[in-house]
């Protein structure tokens, strides 16, 4: 079980030596290890310490469906951390979904409004038109950045809890790996919740939210790890969330009359950028959908893309304000129900310190304020 623990939460004995000088002695059954020492390996290893008390590893498997592999992939068995970060945001789901019942909301209608029959420029025009997500009003931003803080602010200004975080709860010694994944959606008529990882590129970050935005129009829940790419072999739900969410973000109908014949790549890509204010990932996708590139082509502009993009997360830090930080980790429709909802006395601070990641007073307080919620 002390092995198991270890490989599931992606260690080699050695990187756990310096930590529990005994453990190989204690995976050999030579030594055994007192009960505060299990305790502390349990939390090194983020399992239950009841787990380690079990005859043998249990079984353990997403609590919604896994988009992640094709047909005929091996499903890969989840990290702590996934898992973790699921059960976190189910537990927000829950609280919100209580809290929609009692403030009188109504369902969101669009969760399910569409199906996997409707054509993927409809769905994305759906949405859309919802969302008000205008391509003129994309335009207008400085930078696609800031376009995509525009996005995420659509999306909840419609009911959509949108939780952005590289990190479990606030603890960034557990960061989540978008190798492993890049966001899921939890379905439901009035707490739709995507949760986005904040460890992907920012390129990543705004194609995911526009996938996940589609698994929640087509009331699908469940773990996606598909990229802007155009895949093959993917589970269909996922090959068509793709289609949707490239629709939604360049429109072919929009794209088509801005191409130029016989205009370089990099100068294409580079103009036409500014212009939809997304990433050069998600345009050269498009220019492939449109017809304007060829696959090789395409092939080896994508692998430049994405080593340059690779070469900026290794170098940049992370920074950034904590309390917006913060925020965008719980979502801010979440965060301003819940801080009302504590102060008015409907929700203990304990919980609330919980499934916020915070631990102190000052610091819910200023949470309040950058909501909107306190003075």
């Amino acid at each position: 079980m002390l092995t198991w623990a270890r490989e599931r939460a992606g260690f080699e004995l050695d990187g756990l030596l310096p930590r529990f000088g005994r453990l190989a002695e204690w995976e050999s059954g030579d030594v055994q290890p007192t009960l505060k020492q299990v305790e502390r390996f349990a939390r090194a290893v983020h399992v239950p310490v009841g787990y380690l008390f079990l005859p043998e590893p249990p079984h353990e498997t997403l609590p919604v469906e896994d988009f992640r592999t094709g047909l005929n992939e091996a499903i890969l068995r989840p990290s702590p951390n996934l898992l973790d970060v699921l059960y976190n945001c189910q537990e927000r789901q829950a609280w919100y979904r209580d809290y929609a019942r009692v403030t009188g909301q109504s369902p969101r209608t669009f969760v399910g409004s569409i199906d996997r029959d409707m054509a993927p420029a409809a769905a994305a025009s759906e949405i859309r038109g919802l969302l008000q997500f205008s391509i003129a009003e994309r335009q207008a931003c400085r930078t696609w950045e800031e376009a995509l803080r525009l996005f995420v602010q659509q999306a909840d200004d419609a009911g959509i809890l949108v939780m952005i975080s590289g990190v479990v709860l606030s603890n960034n010694k557990r960061k989540l790996d978008p190798q492993e994944f890049r966001g899921f959606a939890l379905s439901d008529p009035l707490a739709p919740l995507v949760f986005i990882n904040g460890s992907d590129s920012k390129s990543g970050q705004m194609f995911t939210l526009a996938h996940e935005l589609a698994h929640v129009w087509l009331n699908s829940s469940g773990v996606s790890n598909a990229g802007a790419a155009p895949s093959t072999g993917l589970n269909q739900v996922e090959v068509w969330c793709n289609a949707v969410a490239a629709e939604l973000l360049v429109p072919l109908t929009a794209l088509k009359p801005e191409l130029r014949v016989g205009e370089a790549l990099e100068e294409a890509v580079a103009r036409l950028v500014r212009l939809f204010k997304v990433s050069r990932l998600v345009m050269l996708r498009r220019l492939l959908d449109a017809g304007w590139l060829d696959r090789d082509v395409f092939d080896a502009a994508w692998t430049r893309e994405r080593a340059r993009l690779q070469e900026i997360a290794e170098r940049s830090g992370n920074g950034g304000d904590f309390y917006r930080t913060t925020v965008s980790r719980v979502s801010r429709r979440f965060t301003r129900a819940l801080v009302t909802s504590t102060l008015e006395g409907q929700t203990l601070y304990r919980d609330a310190f919980r499934m916020l990641g915070v631990a102190k007073t000052k610091t819910f307080n200023q949470l309040g304020r950058e909501v909107g919620v306190m003075l």
